[in-house]
């Protein structure tokens, strides 16, 4: 079987270090032969993603891919496994904001009114959690409800603090699928 492309639209104003430890996550998983990063303008942040994907500067709705799928929590329909065929699935990347801000459709599903759109529920998901959902259910034939997910979660810092995350999570191994370099970033940062 043909493995899909997977296209991450960078929809923040710079390439900020948690947008990068997410996507080095997702080139782990998918490969970086699968992945490609659009929208990347700074000749330094090209830089840093060619070792994880292909980048391209120009934004993922100029290219007139066929047979795309845009990823969006606002989109009515649920991806099924019987979806195999598209090439393309197509992500914003987008540090979320809480409540959500509805900004993979402003930003990216109105400019490509051509592509199927669906979602993987309607909760927020991390750029990298809601790949790793779509290659369960596309390239492991699982269906949406068959998937794990664990609503807003608390990493511990110390002994004495913790960060909530609002977001949804896949669940794999009772844990949250969670980059360890994400988590070791969270713990490090100072002030949110």
């Amino acid at each position: 079987m043909k493995k899909p492309i997977y296209v991450i639209e960078h929809l923040e104003p710079q390439l900020f270090e948690w947008c990068l430890i997410e996507y080095e996550h997702i080139s782990e998983l998918v490969g970086g032969e699968n992945l490609w990063f659009t929208n990347i303008k700074q000749p330094e942040e090209r830089k840093k993603l060619e070792k994880l994907g292909k980048v391209f500067s120009e934004s993922v709705s100029k290219m007139s891919l066929k047979n795309a799928c845009v990823l969006d929590p606002e989109a009515e329909k649920i991806l099924s496994p019987e979806e195999s065929n598209f090439d393309y699935f197509v992500f914003g990347g987008i540090l979320g904001d809480y409540p959500p801000k509805k900004r993979t459709k402003q930003e990216l599903t109105k400019f490509m009114p051509n592509s199927e759109k669906r979602n993987i529920g309607h909760n927020q998901m991390s750029t990298d959690n809601a790949v790793f959902a779509v290659k369960q259910i596309i390239e492991n034939h699982k269906k949406f409800e068959e998937l794990k997910f664990k609503d807003k979660i608390s990493l511990k810092i110390n002994e004495f603090e913790s960060i909530d995350l609002p977001y949804r999570y896949n669940v794999v191994g009772g844990k949250p699928f969670m980059s360890s370099k994400l988590i070791d970033y969270l713990r490090k940062k100072e002030g949110f």
